[in-house]
């Protein structure tokens, strides 16, 4: 072969090779994805807003939830009816933000709350006045006038079958009050006092009786404690009975409503905004105290915007009146009051927005690894 040829040969193969170089993104194009662009998910956040409502000008601290961000309800020492400082709950649930949830009794006696409080799908305490928020597993929130009727069967082992019903859920009885109480490991390891006659429920079998004990809450399982003239009803509950227990979500007006599916709610109200509009009225929900009625006094309230997040917000001194106009002007669809005053405390961004005056017995905790 000449050099001539050699050449020519050369030159032929050099241009296939580049040309093959030059084709292979376009060849292979088809069979590696392009990188993907990943949409940044939203996160929590935080901002002081100036709003004027009702006549005045209100200095609002707000949190802002996307929705979908892990929520629950933080109790005090990881207890019905137990205080705590806001930030050790914060702490222990490994929280990013946080907002005080339910009234409790903070002045005399045990520091039971007065809400409805839902907490893994669960009822952990049942009140019966106010407005409740609740959250599906997919981080929908709902709002409603959530009421919970507690009922259930007991079948002896012959047979005999006979219905029962629980007043409260985790709550100390009043002295002398004739109830029926059902306590949760939620509680704690006791029902924390002693009274009544107690039925230890484990695995839905009964498998002890005992009166006046602060009985153990076995891990799983629950205790129904039957006081003053409820404790005759403790006869139909005979060790290795079989117990059903039944819960019924309604609003105020006895409507069912579908609630089976809310993994965390807290109950407290008044309602402040309904449907966008501000929809307002303490002594028909069931309070009573002038702090509510028409005091201004430091809030604390919870809203769902038409997007579905969720917005906290605190205020130093507003009625209910005004500060249900402030949660329509931060642009609530719906909203609510939590509990207020001394108990008013928030926390975002690593930091305390608003400082409680006292310690506290539940709230509500998002972000991070609360579940």
């Amino acid at each position: 072969m000449s050099s001539i040829q050699s050449r020519r040969s050369s030159k032929r193969w050099w241009t296939g090779a580049m040309a093959l170089v030059l084709a292979l993104p376009v060849l292979l194009s088809g069979a590696v994805s392009a990188p993907q662009t990943v949409e940044a998910k939203a996160a929590i956040s935080t901002k002081v807003q100036k709003v004027k409502a009702a006549g005045r000008s209100f200095t609002v601290q707000t949190v802002s939830i996307p929705k979908g961000t892990p929520v629950t309800v933080g109790l005090a020492k990881k207890q019905v009816g137990q205080t705590a400082t806001l930030p050790s709950i914060v702490k222990a649930y490994g929280a990013q933000a946080a907002i005080n949830g339910a009234f409790f009794e903070a002045y005399n006696g045990a520091p039971d709350p007065y809400g409805m409080l839902i907490a893994n799908g669960k009822v952990i305490h049942i009140g019966r006045y106010g407005t409740s928020i609740g959250f599906k597993e997919d981080g929908t929130a709902i709002m409603d006038s959530l009421r919970v009727n507690l009922t259930g069967m007991v079948t002896t082992p012959e047979g005999k079958s006979r219905s029962w019903y629980a007043t409260f859920i985790n709550r100390t009885p009043s002295a002398n009050a004739s109830i029926t109480m059902l306590y949760t490991p939620e509680r704690g390891s006791t029902v924390g006092f002693k009274g009544g006659t107690a039925v230890v429920i484990e695995k839905g079998i009964v498998t002890k009786k005992v009166p006046n004990t602060n009985i153990a809450i076995p891990k799983n399982s629950s205790v129904l404690v039957f006081t003053g003239s409820h404790k005759s009803n403790a006869d139909r509950f005979v060790v290795g009975s079989t117990v059903e227990m039944n819960y019924k979500y309604t609003n105020a007006a006895g409507k069912e409503i579908p609630w089976d599916e809310v993994v965390t709610a807290v109950g407290a109200g008044p309602r402040l905004v309904k449907d966008g509009k501000i929809s307002i009225n303490p002594a028909s929900e069931g309070f009573k105290d002038p702090k509510i009625l028409n005091a201004s006094g430091a809030r604390s309230g919870i809203a769902i915007m038409a997007d579905g997040s969720v917005l906290l917000a605190t205020v130093s001194g507003a009625t209910m009146k005004e500060w249900a106009a402030v949660m329509q002007k931060l642009g609530a669809k719906q909203a609510m009051n939590l509990d207020g005053g001394a108990s008013s405390g928030m926390y975002a961004g690593g930091k305390m927005l608003t400082s409680p005056g006292r310690l506290l017995s539940n709230t509500l905790v998002f972000g991070g690894s609360v579940k």
